[in-house]
């Protein structure tokens, strides 16, 4: 065995081969950092490593002030909430605030509220954004440049300046002659289409392969099926990103409800907040906790 590997030098390279590949994939992946191994073997490396990470670890630690702040102050009197200077710990904490303000305002309600309206856009984006990338994207659509260059055009108009028509329409759809004044409705139907969705999705659905909705084609699928079948399976990624943005924007969206819903049971959180704040200047803190906790430990969860 000894002789054929001393006569063989070819065979003990090639064996070697893969394991000086894997170290070398291991040394480069480890060299993919902010400070290199290189650069951590002297001490200004190392120095400048722990700055980088006392300075990250204490912007990390700045972004808990206010949600400690709003927590401490959700607890305190009215009066020791305008005390200068201010109580870092209330001094006498009243916990049935919390209790006070989920039974007194009817949070449950408007988060029920928000978060059906928050689902109805999700599924009105998703439904009409995927379905116009895809035939941007994939479908022979006559004048596709320039329905393109239409949706890059009213990323270029001002939102507000499309409330008025909005509510014009709202009141009076045309030709059916609807009002979807004062209902959920009123409110989707604006958010169910987005420009600079569209054309992320769009650009999503142009990186797909065009062999795999050939191969379908080829193998007697419509259009309909493409989508749902192959389409829609490999853009969960990009999915989930609209997904994310339509929920942050139909959750902090506040003059559009206010505008459409009169009728307090379908009021969001952000509109009820708006109207009970002036009934119930007792408990400012502890609405804002509430309605800033929600979104925050969502986005958390959904990264």
């Amino acid at each position: 065995m000894a002789l054929l590997l001393k006569d063989s030098p070819d065979l003990v390279l090639k064996s070697g081969r893969p394991k000086r590949r894997r170290k070398a994939a291991v040394t480069e992946a480890s060299e993919r950092t902010l400070v290199s191994p290189l650069t951590l073997q002297h001490p200004g490396g190392r120095l400048l490593y722990w700055l980088v990470f006392v300075l990250l670890l204490v912007s990390t630690l700045s972004t808990l002030g206010p949600l400690y702040w709003v927590f401490s102050g959700a607890l305190k009197p009215t009066l020791e909430l305008f005390e200068t200077p201010p109580t870092f710990w209330p001094m006498h904490p009243i916990w049935s605030n919390y209790i006070q303000a989920w039974n007194v305002l009817q949070l449950p309600l408007y988060f029920m509220n928000t978060l059906i309206l928050a689902g109805g856009a999700v599924f009105l984006q998703l439904l009409v954004s995927a379905t116009a990338a895809y035939a941007l994207s994939k479908l022979r659509v006559a004048g596709k440049g320039i329905i393109q260059f239409a949706f890059f055009s009213t990323l270029m108009v001002p939102p507000i300046v499309y409330l008025v028509p909005q509510f014009v329409n709202i009141s009076e759809l045309p030709l059916i002659n609807v009002s979807l004044f004062n209902s959920w409705s009123g409110v989707w139907l604006p958010e169910a289409a987005s420009a600079f969705n569209i054309l992320l999705l769009k650009s999503f659905f142009d990186g797909i392969p065009a062999e795999l909705t050939d191969a379908a084609l080829l193998d007697g699928a419509n259009a309909w099926q493409m989508f749902m079948q192959i389409i829609l399976p490999l853009s969960r990624p990009v999915l989930a990103v609209v997904t994310i943005f339509t929920v942050i924007a139909s959750w902090k969206d506040f003059l559009w409800p206010l505008l459409v819903l009169a009728d307090s049971n379908l009021q969001p959180l952000t509109v009820a907040l708006y109207h009970l704040s002036g009934v119930n200047s007792n408990l400012p803190f502890i609405i804002w906790l509430l309605d800033l906790l929600l979104p925050v430990f969502r986005q958390f969860s959904c990264s």
